[in-house]
C-alpha cells in the first residue's frame, strides 16, 4: 500500500452487496468476451509494436488503486524505451495543470504509439487487469504514485473505489479537460455509481473512442 501525503485522509467506499456482486460479474463476463473477440487484433498490435521499435511489447508500471494499494498496470508500449528517463527534460513543456503530465506532441511516443493512443487500442491489455480484479471496466483511471504524492483530499477521494478502464472523464473530453474538471468528474462518478450508471458509461464509451476527443 502506498503511503499517503501528510494530511490526506483516505477512505474506502462500501458498495452494497447486490451492486458489488453484479459489477464484478459484468467485469468478468465482458472483459473475458472482449479478450476472446479481440485476440486477433491483440496479436496484430503486438506484432506492430515489436517490429516498429525496440523494447517490450507490453509496458508495465505501478499504479495506485483502491485504498491506496498499488498494482501492476499493463498496456501496449506506445513510447520509446528511454521515455521515463526523458521525462525530467520535458516537464517544462507540460500542457496540463495539476500533478499530471501531458503533451500533444510528446517526442517520446513512437509512430505506432500515436495511432494506438488515438484509437485507445493501447488500453486493451488492461482487460487482464479487470479479469484479475485490480481494475474494473468502469471507475476512475488509476494514477501514478508520483501523482498521488501531490493529491489533496478532494483528488484522493478517487482512490476510495476500484479504478477502471473508462469513466465520466473518458466520455467527456479526456485530456482536453483540466485536472480540476477531471477530479470533479471522478467525484461525480463516486456519488452516482451504480449498475445502471456503469452501463450508461460503457455504452457512451464506444462513440467517445470513435471521436477520439482528447486522446493523446
Amino acid at each position: 500500500m502506498m503511503a499517503m501525503p501528510a494530511g490526506i485522509e483516505l477512505s474506502v467506499e462500501k458498495l452494497s452487496f447486490p451492486y458489488a456482486f453484479w459489477k464484478r460479474v459484468l467485469d468478468l463476463v465482458v472483459a473475458s468476451i472482449l479478450l476472446i473477440v479481440f485476440m486477433p487484433l491483440l496479436l496484430l498490435i503486438a506484432l506492430l509494436v515489436r517490429v516498429t521499435s525496440r523494447g517490450p511489447i507490453i509496458y508495465m508500471c505501478r499504479r495506485v488503486g483502491k485504498g491506496g494499494r498499488t498494482f501492476r498496470f499493463v498496456k501496449f508500449r506506445t513510447m520509446y524505451t528511454d521515455a521515463d528517463s526523458r521525462l525530467a527534460e520535458l516537464l517544462q513543456c507540460n500542457e496540463k495543470d495539476g500533478p499530471i503530465f501531458k503533451m500533444k506532441n510528446d517526442p517520446r511516443i513512437t509512430p505506432i504509439g500515436r495511432i494506438l493512443r488515438r484509437t485507445s487500442l493501447d488500453e486493451l491489455p488492461q482487460l487482464l487487469n479487470v479479469v484479475r480484479g485490480s481494475m474494473s471496466l468502469v471507475g476512475p483511471r488509476p494514477p501514478l504514485p508520483r501523482e498521488v504524492e501531490l493529491y489533496d483530499n478532494f483528488a484522493a477521494r478517487r482512490l476510495s473505489v476500484k479504478p477502471g478502464m473508462t469513466c465520466y472523464w473518458q466520455i467527456s473530453g479526456r485530456s482536453n479537460l483540466s485536472f480540476e474538471e477531471w477530479m470533479q468528474l471522478d467525484n461525480k462518478y463516486i456519488e452516482e455509481m451504480g449498475f445502471w450508471t456503469d452501463l450508461k458509461i460503457l455504452v457512451k464509451t464506444v462513440p467517445a473512442i470513435l471521436r477520439a476527443e482528447g486522446a493523446y
